[in-house]
């Protein structure tokens, strides 16, 4: 199997992307784990029974979500950077670079097709999720919870598509594509060059 060579945009794209992605996670658990808004204001509840003071249920959650915005307005600036990575992913190949690869072709082998649809599904539910995220921060109000949740959902296949992805490389680093890894952290190598 040739090795395959990874340009300086395609390094560049591949790790903004999944920075993003990682800080989206982040996000994402931070608000499901420590700062659950019912976490946050058990905190809040158990600080005010010393000091004899009480807030209802409703008020410790209302100030619960106060406390975490500032962390979720990170996902909100996050995601938008993500909107314009994808985009800028989705031009690419219109100008020769980041070419996608066709799950069709049937000159393919199992691993080469099984490679490429996971990267189709992959990107049609990243858009699914960035288009769903938009209309919950700049669409219409009605539309706030049906999106929220289908956008909820993208944890999964985030998930799902990390363990693929990242059992993927490992194998290839660990058979046919030794360096892989380096190639797509540093590019190719003087000797590859050459």
């Amino acid at each position: 199997m040739k090795k395959r060579e990874y340009s300086a945009i395609y390094r560049i794209m591949h790790w903004s992307i999944a920075i993003c992605m990682t800080l989206l996670l982040v996000t994402i658990f931070l608000r499901l784990t420590w700062m659950n808004k019912n976490n946050v204001a058990l905190i809040i509840q158990d600080y005010l029974a010393t000091t004899d003071q009480k807030l209802t249920q409703d008020q410790l959650i209302t100030l619960a979500k106060k406390i975490r915005k500032p962390m979720w307005d990170w996902h909100i600036y996050i995601g938008y950077a993500l909107v314009g990575l994808y985009s800028i992913r989705i031009a690419l190949p219109f100008f020769g670079q980041m070419k996608f690869s066709n799950p069709f072709n049937k000159d393919l082998g199992i691993k080469e097709k099984f490679q490429y649809w996971t990267y189709l599904v992959f990107y049609v539910c990243v858009a699914i999720s960035l288009i769903t995220g938009l209309i919950i921060v700049l669409g219409p109000k009605n539309l706030k919870e049906p999106m929220e949740e289908i956008h909820v959902l993208s944890i999964y296949y985030l998930l799902a598509f990390i363990v693929i992805h990242l059992s993927g490389v490992f194998f290839s680093e660990l058979t046919t594509q030794k360096g892989l890894i380096s190639r797509v952290i540093s590019g190719p190598t003087k000797s590859e060059e050459n």
